[in-house]
């Protein structure tokens, strides 16, 4: 009896072990990731690199097709555009700097900010061994792009950008995008290291959408044609399915 119980397990260890070496699955799968970026185009003009972090449900597909949609915020400190000039007071040693209500000089924090979201298709192209759940991975897909000149007044001192003031110097911009993506995705077979790294690329066309541009005295409602690239990485938490009825978690 003990004899047929120990036939049993190994007969099943080896026939999951057959399906997640040999088989291409169809599975859904979550993933978190993190990207260093540079802008080109017209976002170059305005920002400097950035760091972008994000999330992503897909489904594979048996014939290693998948779906996915996938949400990011980037964030970044080199601002080129100066939008507060008009708020600043210059130093005979061309220093400058914004003043707060009190007459004192400001803790004015000019950053980037942005998000983007992006429905996608791809494949994993198999490229040889015995996982066929693994190799380069190509995603193209499209979406909406969104970024601005993010104005933090540390000390809530600054009357000129207080409220929807503040709107007069963000320069919101948004649009559609198309996303590719060309990296290479494993799945592991023994469940515990998942993950994908590569190249991607986000090419946008956007638009001010505010009214009025303090900074210029204009209105700017120009086509704006924003470009990011990075290096990505992303760590994936899937669910393979691996017999009838049965799942497992990685």
């Amino acid at each position: 009896m003990k004899k047929c119980v120990f036939i049993f397990f190994v007969l099943i260890k080896v026939t999951f072990a057959q399906m997640t070496y040999d088989s291409s699955l169809a599975f859904p799968f979550f993933q978190i990731h993190g990207s260093f970026q540079l802008p080109y185009g017209d976002l170059s003009q305005r920002f400097g690199s950035n760091m972008s972090v994000g999330g992503a449900a897909l489904y594979k597909f048996q014939n290693n097709f998948l779906i996915s949609l996938d949400g990011n915020y980037f964030f970044g400190k080199n601002v080129k555009e100066d939008v507060l000039s008009s708020l600043k007071v210059y130093t005979e040693s061309g220093e400058s700097f914004v003043i707060d209500n009190e007459g004192y000089p400001a803790d004015l924090r000019v950053t980037e900010r942005g998000w983007n979201l992006t429905l996608n298709v791809g494949k994993i192209f198999y490229i040889g061994g015995k996982n066929k759940n693994r190799g380069i991975h190509y995603q193209l897909g499209l979406g909406y792009f969104q970024h601005k000149i993010n104005l933090y007044d540390a000390q809530q001192k600054i009357a000129a950008i207080k409220g929807d003031r503040v709107k007069g110097y963000d320069r919101l911009s948004l649009g559609p995008c198309v996303y590719q993506y060309l990296g290479y995705t494993y799945l592991s077979s023994n469940r515990f290291v998942n993950f994908t790294i590569g190249i991607e690329m986000y090419y946008a066309i956007t638009q001010n959408v505010r009214y009025y541009d303090y900074a210029t005295a204009s209105v700017d409602n120009k086509k704006r044609k924003d470009g990011l690239w990075g290096i990505k990485f992303g760590w994936i938490l899937p669910v393979y399915r691996r017999a009838d009825g049965m799942f497992f978690y990685d």
